[in-house]
């Protein structure tokens, strides 16, 4: 009897774990899909196969879901820029670009909005820190001992990746990928490389 109970449970636990995730994926497409935060309870509900009720019973309002659908989603980041292997920088370059052509263009929106937003600007703020976070385990090791402090060195590799540099390059002026990623490769570079 303990058996079944057991098994009964997990499977309910699974069951809750897969709608929670459908409603964040449905949540997370739409804004894909509108390059927006306004998004309507019953979309995402309707797009997950469940009831509004079902959403607020998950997520408790529709803050909680826009909060718990940013964690989802930059977990999904960092999963996708793993980092590369130390001192590889053509990897860390195309896993960076493997992340902004599926999702710069969302990004660019939401930092527009900001201002404006505090769910967003929580959001922007963690992005900020975790980008900077990568960058820091990303290069760390290639920093030169001598010249600029690290710090300074950071925040130049920050700018060198960030998405607004990717946007520059392949949004702003056209360019095709290798080309892009070729300047940030040469931008990286020309970090590491400077000193004092």
């Amino acid at each position: 009897m303990k058996g079944k109970r057991g098994y009964i449970m997990r499977a309910r636990a699974t069951s809750v774990d897969e709608t929670r995730r459908r409603i964040l994926v449905a949540t997370r497409d739409l804004g894909l899909e509108t390059m927006s935060l306004e998004i309507v309870l019953r979309d995402v509900a309707e797009r997950a196969g469940v009831t509004v009720q079902t959403v607020l019973r998950h997520f408790g309002s529709r803050d909680g879901l826009f909060a718990a659908t940013m964690e989802f989603v930059q977990s999904d980041l960092l999963r996708h820029r793993a980092v590369p292997p130390r001192g590889d920088i053509s990897s860390a370059v195309t896993a960076l670009f493997d992340e902004y052509e599926d999702n710069g263009d969302w990004v660019i929106t939401m930092l527009g909005q900001e201002r404006t937003d505090p769910a967003v600007r929580r959001m922007t703020d963690r992005g900020r820190q975790m980008h900077r976070d990568w960058v820091q385990v990303a290069f760390g090791p290639l920093l030169p001992t001598g010249g600029p402090p690290a710090d300074e060195r950071v925040d130049l590799l920050v700018v060198a990746t960030d998405v607004y540099t990717w946007k520059l390059l392949r949004r702003d002026r056209g360019l095709d990928r290798p080309n892009a990623e070729h300047r940030v490769h040469t931008l990286i570079c020309a970090v590491l490389a400077t000193t004092r």
